[in-house]
C-alpha cells in the first residue's frame, strides 16, 4: 500500500462529524481511526456513518505519543499521513506531498501549508507554514511566532524547515516505525522532537505549500488548560536534553531556566495562578523523568545548522518583530 491515513481519536465524535467527511471524500486511500480508548459514541459514529473508514482500537488512552505509536505498528504503508482529528483537507491535497518524499530521498516529512479553520485567511498555530526553532528551543513557524499570526499571502514557498506539525504529517513510514514518537512526551512538542532526530540523522523536514489543510486546533487541550501549559514546558525541556549537544545544553539549560521562572513570575503577577503552577510543575517533572533518558541517550556531536542562531523571544518582544517575514534574511539559515 502506497499511503495510509492515521487519525488519532480520543472522545472526538462531534469532531469525526464535522472533519472526517472531507477526508474520506478527498482521500484515495485507505484511512485509518486509532481509537485511544474512546468512551463515547465515536467508535458508533464509525460503524454507521463512515464505513469504509477502518477502525483500530487501542485499549486505553495512550496520549498522542504513544497512540500513534501503538496504533500504526497495525498498518502497512509506504507512507504514513498523520491527521489531527479536526482538520479539513481539500482537493488533491495529498499529490504533491507525495511527489515530493517519491522524488527525494532525503526528505523525511514534510507537511502542507496549515491555515485556519475559523478565519481561512490567516495562518494556523499548530503548523503555519512550517516549524522553526531558535537555538534556545523557543519553537515558531513561518506564519506565525508565539501568538501572533500572519495572513496568507502567498509569501512563503515550498522549503525546508526545522519541524513540521504532528496536525498533518507526512512521513515514510520506515523512518517513523525506527524513530517513533517519544512516549514520555505523552502530547505536545513529540513532534519536534522526532523532527530533531531525523534531521541530526542526516535527513531534511520540507513544508508543500501548494497543499492546504485547515486546523480548528485545541480540540484536544485548550490553549489556556493546565495540562496544555504543563506538557509544553515540560516537553520541551525533554527535547533539549534529549538533542542538545552536551556542552552547549547546560548553558541553554541555565538561560532557559532563568527564563521560564521569569514565565511564571509574570503568570503569578498577571493573576494567572494555574499557568504558573502549571509552569513550576512542568520543569519539576522533566528533571524527574530526565533520569529515565541516562542509559539511551545519544546526543548529537553538532547542531542542525536549520537552528535559527538568535532569541526569537529577543526578536518578539524587544524588537517587536511579530511576523517570521520581518526577521532578517542574514539571520535565517
Amino acid at each position: 500500500m502506497k499511503l495510509a491515513v492515521a487519525i488519532l481519536n480520543y472522545n472526538g465524535e462531534h469532531l469525526l462529524r464535522q472533519f472526517l467527511p472531507s477526508v474520506v471524500q478527498f482521500t484515495p486511500y485507505d484511512v485509518f481511526i486509532i481509537d485511544n480508548g474512546s468512551s463515547d459514541g465515536s467508535l458508533d459514529l464509525l460503524k454507521t456513518k463512515f464505513p469504509s473508514v477502518k477502525t483500530i482500537e487501542l485499549d486505553k488512552n495512550y496520549g498522542f505519543a504513544d497512540g500513534y505509536n501503538k496504533g500504526l505498528q497495525n498498518i502497512e504503508a509506504d507512507y504514513f499521513m498523520l491527521l489531527n482529528d479536526d482538520v479539513e483537507v481539500t482537493e488533491h491535497w495529498l499529490e504533491p506531498l507525495i511527489d515530493l518524499l517519491d522524488r527525494d530521498a532525503q526528505c523525511a516529512a514534510c507537511q502542507p501549508k496549515l491555515k485556519s479553520f475559523l478565519s481561512k485567511k490567516d495562518f494556523e498555530y499548530a503548523g503555519a507554514a512550517g516549524g522553526e526553532l531558535d537555538y534556545l528551543g523557543y519553537p515558531f513557524c513561518r506564519g506565525r511566532i508565539f501568538t501572533s499570526l500572519e495572513e496568507d499571502n502567498n509569501q512563503y514557498q515550498e522549503a525546508e524547515i526545522f519541524w513540521a506539525t504532528g496536525a498533518a504529517l507526512l512521513i515514510r513510514s520506515e523512518l517513523f516505525k525506527k524513530f517513533s514518537f517519544d512516549p514520555l512526551f505523552f502530547a505536545h512538542q513529540e513532534e519536534i522532537d522526532l523532527c530533531f532526530r531525523l534531521r541530526t540523522s542526516g535527513y531534511s523536514i520540507r513544508c508543500v505549500t501548494s497543499s492546504v489543510c485547515y486546523h480548528l486546533g485545541g480540540g484536544t487541550l485548550n490553549k489556556s488548560s493546565f495540562r496544555k501549559t504543563f506538557l509544553n514546558f515540560r516537553n520541551n525541556h525533554l527535547m533539549l536534553y534529549k538533542n542538545y549537544p552536551a556542552k552547549q545544553y547546560r548553558k541553554i539549560f541555565i538561560i532557559r531556566l532563568a527564563l521560564d521562572l521569569l514565565a511564571a513570575a509574570t503568570f503569578l503577577l498577571s493573576g494567572k495562578f494555574k499557568e504558573t503552577k502549571a509552569v513550576i510543575c512542568g520543569i519539576k517533572a522533566f528533571l524527574s523523568l530526565k533520569k529515565q533518558y541516562k542509559s539511551s541517550l545519544n546526543r548529537p556531536q553538532a547542531l542542525p545548522d536549520q537552528i535559527y542562531p538568535h532569541s526569537i523571544l529577543f526578536q518578539y518582544h524587544i524588537r517587536r518583530r511579530k511576523h517570521y517575514s520581518e526577521l532578517s534574511v542574514s539571520s535565517k539559515k
